[in-house]
C-alpha cells in the first residue's frame, strides 16, 4: 500500500475545494448511515468473532452512538458551518467582524480496539461534517473488525476523501511519518505519548483521546442498591475494557459491608455463574490482555469472582476488598472486569491521594450531598463524568468528551467534535468610507488622550 500516494491525492482533493461544500458533506454522511445501515448484520458477525459481544451489546454500545452522532451532524451541520458575525470595537470603527469557520484538511484517525466502530467512526463523522478528509486506521487487535469496516468504506466512498487503511504498527509508524493537518488518536497514554511525538515532527495538531484510573466516589448518603446496579452495568459492560468505566471505588467506611454485598448481589443477578460465553458477557480482546489481568488479582484479596476460563478467555466479574492505594493494581488502568475497593473516613485524605495520580479521564460521584458533591468536582481535575451514574455521560451530545492532562488532549462530539476539526477564521472587514487619523503620525497629545478615552 502506497501511503504517501494516498495521503497525497487526499491532499489534493482537498485543495479542490470540493469538500468545503456543505450539501457534500451532508450527502456524505447520510450515505455513511445508509451504509451502516445496510451492513449492521456483517458488523454484528465480526465483533463477536472477535469478541463474543452480542448484537443488543453492540447496538446499545456502538451502532446506536454512531447514528445518534450521524443524525446531530446532519441536522445541524449548516448552522455550525455558517459564518458568525461578532461585535466590532470602537477602536475599529468603522468595520464589521465575523470568524469563518474552516476544515483543517488532511485528517488522520487512529482508532481503538475495545469498542472498534464508534471509536472510528464518531471522529470520523465530526471530521467530514467539518469539511476535511480522512484516513482511519483502525486497530488491528480484533482483525474481524477492521476488515469489515475497511471492506463497507473502501467499497462505498472516494478513497480521495474518506478511506481505511488497514495493517499493523509498521503501517501506524509509516502513516505517521506523514504530514498531516490533524492526527486523533485513540488509545494508551504510552502509545499517545509516541503519536505525540510524531505529529510534533511536522507540528501537526493532535486530539489524544487516552484512559487513566478513574475513580468512583460512594457516599453513605446515596442509595446502595441502585448505586450498586449502576456500577455492575458501568464496570462489566464490555468485561471492563472501556476507557471510562469506573476503575476503582471510593467508599465511605461506614456502608462498605452493605455496599459489598448489594455489589455482589447485583452480579449474581446480572452475571449468573457460567463460565462460558453468554450474549450479556464478552471475552477479553486476546491471550496477552487475558494473561495481564490474571497476574493483577491478589487472591487473598478476592470477595467476590475471581473464576476464569483461559480457553474462552473468560474472567468472571471480580470485587476486591482491603485494597490501598499503594497495591500493584492500584498503579495503572485497570481496563478488566476487577474492581478494587478502598474504604475511606476521611474525604480530604482520599482526595489527596487521588490528586496524587494522574488526572483521571473520568470520575463518579453517588451522593445526595450537594456540599460534598460540589466539593470532590471543585478540587479534582478529570475529564469529565457523572453524579449518581457512570458511563451515560457518553452518550449525551451536548457534552464535550475527552481527558485532562496524562487522560487526554481535547474533546470531541457533536458541535465539540466539529469545533475539534475546524479552524475558525477571524476577519476583520474594514469600509473604505471613513478613516480616524488616530493611529497615524504625528503622535500629539491630544491624540493619546483620545486612544486612551477609547481604550481604557
Amino acid at each position: 500500500m502506497d501511503i504517501p500516494k494516498i495521503v497525497n491525492q487526499q491532499k489534493c482533493f482537498f485543495n479542490s475545494n470540493c469538500t468545503k461544500e456543505v450539501t457534500l458533506r451532508i450527502n456524505t454522511l447520510k450515505k455513511l448511515k445508509n451504509v451502516i445501515k445496510e451492513n449492521e448484520k456483517e458488523l454484528y458477525k465480526a465483533i463477536y468473532t472477535d469478541f463474543k459481544k452480542s448484537e443488543f451489546e453492540t447496538y446499545i454500545t456502538e451502532i446506536a452512538l454512531i447514528y445518534n452522532e450521524l443524525n446531530d451532524a446532519i441536522k445541524n451541520l449548516k448552522r455550525w458551518s455558517k459564518q458568525k458575525r461578532v461585535r466590532t470595537n470602537l477602536a475599529n470603527f468603522p468595520a464589521k467582524s465575523y470568524i469563518i469557520p474552516e476544515p483543517l484538511g488532511t485528517i488522520l484517525v487512529i482508532s481503538a480496539w475495545n469498542y472498534p466502530y464508534q471509536i472510528a467512526l464518531i471522529p470520523v463523522i465530526s471530521a467530514i461534517a467539518a469539511g476535511n478528509t480522512v484516513v482511519i486506521k483502525p486497530s488491528e487487535i480484533p482483525n474481524n473488525t477492521s476488515r469489515i469496516l475497511a471492506k463497507i468504506i473502501n467499497t462505498n466512498f472516494d478513497a480521495n476523501h474518506f478511506t481505511v487503511v488497514e495493517g499493523s504498527v509498521e503501517t501506524t509508524t509509516e502513516l505517521l511519518k506523514q504530514k498531516w493537518d490533524k492526527i486523533f488518536f485513540t488509545g494508551s497514554t504510552s502509545v499517545g505519548r509516541i503519536v505525540y511525538k510524531a505529529a510534533a515532527e511536522n507540528l501537526t495538531p493532535v486530539t489524544l483521546e487516552l484512559g487513566g484510573k478513574s475513580p468512583t466516589f460512594i457516599f453513605k448518603d446515596c442509595d446502595i442498591k441502585l448505586t450498586a446496579k449502576r456500577i455492575v452495568w458501568a464496570k462489566f459492560l464490555n468485561a471492563g475494557q472501556t476507557c471510562i468505566a469506573p476503575d476503582y471505588l471510593l467508599v465511605e467506611k461506614e456502608i462498605e459491608q452493605q455496599l459489598l454485598s448489594s455489589l455482589k448481589s447485583e452480579i449474581e443477578i446480572a452475571y449468573p455463574v457460567n463460565n462460558t460465553i453468554n450474549e450479556n458477557y464478552v471475552q477479553i480482546i486476546n491471550d496477552a490482555h487475558f494473561d495481564r489481568l490474571s497476574n493483577l488479582i491478589p487472591k487473598d484479596k478476592i470477595y467476590f469472582g475471581g473464576e476464569q476460563n483461559a480457553s474462552e478467555r473468560i474472567i468472571r466479574p471480580t470485587l476486591l476488598q482491603n485494597i490501598s492505594f499503594e497495591d500493584p493494581i492500584m498503579k495503572d488502568e485497570i481496563f478488566g472486569p476487577l474492581l478494587p475497593i478502598i474504604s475511606f473516613e476521611n474525604l480530604d485524605k482520599v482526595i489527596t491521594k487521588v490528586k496524587a495520580k494522574e488526572k483521571p479521564l473520568s470520575l463518579y460521584i453517588y451522593s445526595k450531598n450537594k456540599k460534598i458533591i460540589r466539593k470532590t468536582l471543585h478540587e479534582i481535575s478529570f475529564g469529565g463524568g457523572a453524579i449518581n451514574e457512570s458511563l451515560v455521560h457518553l452518550s449525551n451530545p451536548n457534552l464535550p468528551f475527552g481527558g485532562v492532562g496524562t487522560s487526554g488532549i481535547g474533546n470531541y462530539h457533536s458541535k465539540a467534535g466539529f469545533d475539534t476539526f475546524t479552524h475558525y477564521k477571524s476577519i476583520l472587514h474594514k469600509s473604505f468610507l471613513f478613516e480616524p487619523n488616530l493611529k497615524y503620525t504625528p503622535f500629539t497629545k491630544w491624540k493619546r488622550q483620545i486612544v486612551k478615552f477609547i481604550l481604557e
